[in-house]
């Protein structure tokens, strides 16, 4: 039943096509032919163009994300499509193109003109026009004035961002290098005084201080008997007594102080008119009882020590600077002292003397620092680290220390000259201290300098500069 339903319409279809045949044709109407639907539908849709260059890759013939690197078929049999380099889409190449594409506008206007352009990958090969190369990658273009720069390169925008290079201005700036030392604690030589007579003497009696006691200006330390200073205060008085207004005693006053009589002694004279039998000395200066000689009973000899007194209000620290070092240590400088026996314990001073001598064994200098002691807190010969603030002391150019590239034999810093174009340049370097480095010629202050990954710049600076050198004459057009 279905087969002779299919039939039936199938008769009715063919019928109908005759019949509107037949009255199109006795109008004059003509249908049109297969071919010329062909033809029209050619004309309109463009033939789409030709990949140039390498093929890149293989990809699905129904667009599909499958690709291959090499030839491939599908599962029917059928051919996966070539990829050529000209077809592949790469985005390095537009923003290259974007990004270069005003430039060329402006050269058009007359301020540079191409000269040539030269192979991306640093090849001696160039072209008078734009071309590719067997990878697919434009040729750069060489603008006038570019083609003398020796070793600078230029750089693309893109590849500045994805390979990290950073910049920076170089500055004028103090550089500081702190110089950590050992050192020792010692007493200032300036504030040591020494008790003693200037006559023979006897001692009656000591004072009951001890070496290590800490002693006040002025304070009792000896009572003494002596007969040259008895003679010299008994013809003072009889001076005095003879002579109400004392214009004679001069001489004889003159006397008593030339042998270290104290000025009380004296003083008890001019008022008793009597010369006392023995004198007592105080202490010259209030410090630390470093020696005690003085005995009672004994015989002082003049000029014999009896007292070592040292003021310890400021001390001196002494530090053994290494002989490399001494350039960069100046009198005058800040020092940190801390003392290892009391931790936590930070003194400030300044250095104040540089000793004129090397130590021929250890290679060192000693170098003195000036410390105030509060509380007497030093002592002496104690253990001391040392921090001195060394450095040039005055504002001079810098950059970080990451912007030089060092080989050994010389230094080098990368100039950013703008619009992605590098130089390198040879430097003279100075001082190192706390991140920065001191150039003393090559750059200038304000001048950009590259300060992150700049050894690939110089690395491709120097490629280039070896290309150069080997790319004879003629290949240039």
């Amino acid at each position: 039943m279905k087969r002779i339903a299919t039939s039936f319409f199938a008769l009715v279809a063919l019928t109908t096509a005759g019949v509107g045949g037949y009255w199109a044709g006795l109008r004059g109407y003509t249908a049109p032919s297969l071919s010329s639907f062909v033809d029209a539908w050619s004309r309109e849709r463009p033939a789409p163009p030709k990949g140039t260059g390498p093929v890149i890759y293989f990809r699905h013939p129904d667009g599909e994300p499958i690709y291959s690197a090499n030839p491939r078929r599908t599962e029917d049999g059928r051919d996966f499509t070539a990829v050529h380099a000209s077809e592949d889409v790469n985005f390095d190449s537009a923003t290259a193109a974007a990004a270069e594409a005003p430039a060329e506008a402006t050269n058009t206007a007359g301020e540079k003109r191409i000269l040539y352009y030269r192979n991306p990958m640093g090849l001696p090969d160039t072209s008078p026009v734009p071309k590719k190369d067997s990878m697919g990658m434009d040729y750069i273009p060489v603008y006038e004035g570019e083609e003398n720069d020796g070793s600078a390169v230029k750089v693309p925008t893109g590849r500045l961002q994805r390979t990290g290079v950073k910049t920076g201005a170089a500055t004028r700036s103090v550089v500081v290098r702190p110089v950590r030392v050992p050192g020792t604690v010692q007493f200032d030589e300036r504030r040591v005084s020494v008790v003693s007579t200037r006559t023979e003497a006897f001692v009656e009696q000591v004072a009951q201080v001890t070496t290590g006691e800490v002693i006040a200006e002025g304070q009792p330390l000896v009572r003494f008997y002596s007969p040259e200073i008895a003679a010299a205060g008994a013809q003072y008085a009889t001076d005095l007594n003879n002579s109400p207004r004392g214009a004679a005693a001069s001489g004889s006053l003159q006397r008593l102080e030339n042998l270290g009589v104290p000025a009380e002694a004296v003083a008890e004279i001019r008022k008793t008119r009597k010369v006392p039998i023995s004198v007592t000395m105080t202490a010259p200066r209030g410090g630390v009882v470093l020696e005690r000689m003085a005995v009672d009973g004994m015989k002082a000899e003049p000029g014999e020590a009896l007292f070592r007194i040292a003021d310890i209000s400021t001390v001196w620290v002494v530090a053994d600077v290494p002989e490399y070092e001494l350039g960069s240590v100046r009198v005058g400088a800040e020092a940190t002292i801390r003392i290892r026996s009391k931790p936590g314990t930070v003194l400030k001073g300044k250095v104040g003397l540089i000793y004129p001598q090397v130590d021929t064994q250890t290679r060192t200098t000693r170098v003195r620092i000036e410390v105030p002691s509060p509380d007497g807190i030093l002592l002496g010969n104690m253990y001391a680290d040392v921090e001195i603030a060394a450095g040039a002391g005055e504002p001079v150019v810098t950059v970080p220390d990451s912007a030089v590239i060092d080989t050994g034999e010389r230094q080098v810093v990368i100039i950013d000259k703008g619009e992605g174009s590098f130089e390198p340049r040879d430097v003279k370097v100075g001082m190192r201290g706390q991140g920065i480095t001191e150039i003393r010629e090559g750059v200038e202050e304000g001048d950009q300098v590259v300060i992150s990954a700049n050894f690939l710049i110089d690395a491709e600076s120097n490629l280039k500069a070896a290309l150069s050198a080997l790319t004879p004459a003629e290949t240039k057009p």
